[in-house]
């Protein structure tokens, strides 16, 4: 049965100690309630640090993923102007952040959030992977995220020896999520992406390194600067880069599960010498491959 049937609010604060801090995320709280047109919002029952209070803002001390899977309303916060959001958007709250968000009345809606915190999100936000600027991802309505909610509230009702542990990996799993699909959702040039995609498997097909990207782009009748920018927008990573890592994994797996020598592998992997592919290798792995053979050996 999809959980998304049981039509009933729940919310659950879930206990921290210092052993779950160490792991680097751990779960605050985590709830879903189901908002009827013309009903009370938000809801009652959340600790003072929780509610809602000047102008309907809020300023929380962790973040929050908040999921609305039916209806309509609107967010704004310090970094976001008011913006209408509807099913299929996902908010993420930042600590320190005030925001301010509600149902239109003539809808109501479905949400389900879970809050966390922990040096793991901190540094994925330093990083600019999330930002404040940008915290609305419309991922469409999917049930495989909504049944991770429940999961999480399952094993926190629960609270089994490393419950903290296995909870916190799912919201892990929920942000990878969000963030692979508001990822792909801004690619919506299908023909780039099918020229990205057979460039990386010419690349697969031709390890060595025979075809320089500029060659590849003229076979797949692009110009070669589009080409590039394109791919590293995509890939994350240059043409030759995506090369070099080919030809890096190629050699990894010739030095631990074949016989050939070191010439041998350099050969085949189009170096000039063996001197030129130990200097790859080592400027890559941090090792020589004579020392990385004798670590698989």
């Amino acid at each position: 049965m999809n959980m998304e049937e049981k039509k009933s609010d729940a919310l659950k604060y879930l206990r921290v100690n210092a052993r779950d801090e160490e792991w680097g995320i751990v779960i605050t709280t985590v709830g879903y309630q189901y908002v009827s047109p013309n009903h009370a919002y938000p809801l009652s029952k959340h600790p003072d640090n929780y509610n809602f209070k000047n102008e309907g803002k809020r300023t929380l001390n962790e973040y929050q993923l908040v999921y609305i899977t039916r209806g309509e309303g609107y967010f704004s916060s310090r970094s976001c102007p008011k913006t209408h959001i509807e099913a299929g958007t996902m908010l993420l709250l930042f600590p320190g952040e005030w925001h301010k968000y509600y149902p239109d009345a003539r809808t109501g809606w479905d949400e389900h959030w879970v809050g966390f915190r922990g040096f793991h999100i901190d540094n994925r936000v330093k990083s600019g992977f999330f930002t404040p600027s940008h915290c609305l991802f419309k991922i469409g309505t999917d049930d495989k995220i909504i049944d991770l909610y429940h999961e999480i509230m399952d094993k926190a009702e629960r609270e089994k020896a490393g419950f903290q542990q296995i909870v916190s990996s799912i919201v892990l799993h929920l942000l990878g999520s969000v963030y692979y699909k508001d990822l792909n959702r801004s690619f919506n040039d299908d023909h780039m992406i099918d020229i990205i995609n057979r460039a990386r498997i010419m690349m697969k097909e031709e390890q060595t390194g025979n075809l320089s990207p500029e060659t590849i782009a003229a076979r797949l009748g692009v110009g070669y600067s589009l080409f590039r920018r394109e791919f590293k927008r995509y890939s994350g990573i240059s043409p030759g880069q995506y090369q070099q890592q080919l030809k890096l994994a190629r050699a990894k797996e010739l030095l631990s599960s074949s016989n050939l020598s070191i010439a041998e592998i350099a050969f085949e992997l189009n170096f000039e010498c063996v001197g030129q592919f130990s200097t790859f290798f080592r400027k890559k792995e941090g090792v020589t491959p004579s020392e990385f053979r004798r670590q698989r050996f």
